[in-house]
């Protein structure tokens, strides 16, 4: 008898590969590869995470009415336009089910957010991978790789794994380059931690386009990457189509009601957005220091270019530090770079010591600190 089978293009995809959570021997490693904020959560949202298990045996609201009206409010959007999502990656992955399929072209950049081409390859499309232009998504490329095949693009601005980003000039010229029947994803899940005068998230641009979507995240500097919050703006009809597609109860009772409290704490955002600036200028220093070549970034990691040569190479940091407790993000698509989130104040220093200690070719470091 034949086993059920999915279909054929699926057997030749690369499932998405998260950071790693363990360290060797070390009970207690120093997380550094997922980009999560360890800033924390807002206490509102603590607080009003823990009120809202009262509710737990009731489903969730499927529209996520109140939280829709929070992110409006805060924002000044069009709640109506607003859908929300068990994290953004929810809502990019119903864009491309919902607009892609065999036939059809997707762009995004060649080091761009993982999520993109594993979901176009899911739904059989074809993914068009557009070098990098000094590491950040470049204009003129995705222009130049657009057919009448392509039904999406989607700018991570910033990008990741780099950390550039794109200024909001250049925004507006790639939309004004592309056809109509193309739906450009804009992509902000760091938007919350960019510092630079001339970027913007989108909003402005999807409030007079009908081909322009943004999605947001609650993972990065609002800290709630273990609840999945996400959230996306964009035009009456395509939102109309993700609200036809997406399960009915897809944020839970406690994440709406944590996700509710922390964008209304706009405070304890600024808070967080400070702190990481701060210390990803202060590890941008010490790395650079150390003859690195540090990507600039707006985000809340830094990509690091090492040595290509042993016993210096970002292979053999990556080991080193490992051993050490510490886990950075080791890139198979960028095997000379680590890509480093930003910690505590005694997970950076503690991180730029022991890079230290490996360039320098010490032959011992310290024990991981679980701070």
């Amino acid at each position: 008898m034949t086993a059920p089978k999915a279909h054929a293009w699926i057997d030749e995809m690369k499932p998405y590969v998260p950071g790693k959570s363990k360290a060797y021997g070390h009970h207690h490693p120093v997380k550094l590869s997922s980009n999560e904020s360890v800033y924390g959560p807002s206490p509102k949202a603590m607080e009003a995470y823990r009120a809202a298990t009262e509710g737990m045996i009731r489903y969730p609201d499927a529209e996520s009415a109140e939280l829709r009206a929070a992110i409006a409010e805060v924002h000044g959007l069009d709640v109506s336009r607003v859908i929300c999502g068990a994290g953004s990656d929810d809502i990019l992955t119903l864009l491309i089910h919902s607009y892609a399929g065999p036939g059809d072209e997707v762009i995004y950049s060649q080091y761009g957010f993982m999520v993109y081409p594993v979901q176009t390859e899911a739904v059989g499309a074809t993914g068009i991978a557009v070098p990098n232009k000094n590491w950040a998504p470049d204009v003129d490329g995705i222009l130049g790789a657009v057919t009448e095949r392509t039904k999406l693009v989607f700018i991570d601005n910033p990008n990741n794994p780099t950390g550039t980003y794109v200024p909001w000039n250049e925004i507006e010229r790639l939309h004004a380059g592309l056809p109509k029947h193309v739906l450009l994803v804009l992509d902000g899940a760091y938007a919350e931690c960019v510092t630079a005068a001339d970027y913007q998230a989108g909003a402005a641009l999807v409030e007079r386009a009908e081909n322009v979507i943004m999605t947001r995240t609650f993972s990065k500097m609002y800290a709630l990457a273990g609840l999945r919050v996400g959230w996306g703006y964009g035009p009456a009809a395509v939102i109309d189509v993700l609200n036809r597609v997406r399960m009915p109860f897809n944020v839970s009772v406690p994440a709406q009601a944590a996700a509710v409290a922390a964008v209304k704490d706009q405070d304890h955002l600024k808070a967080s957005v400070a702190f990481n600036a701060e210390w990803r200028a202060w590890e941008t220093a010490a790395l650079s220091a150390l003859g690195l070549d540090v990507v600039h970034s707006e985000a809340n990691f830094l990509l690091v270019g090492f040595p290509t040569e042993s016993p210096f190479t970002a292979l053999e940091c990556n080991e080193y530090l490992m051993k050490n407790g510490y886990i950075v993000r080791a890139l198979s698509v960028l095997p000379d770079h680590l890509r480093i989130s930003i910690g505590s104040e005694q997970q950076n220093r503690g991180v730029i010591a022991l890079i230290t200690d490996f360039m320098n070719g010490s032959p011992e470091a310290g024990e991981a600190s679980d701070g």
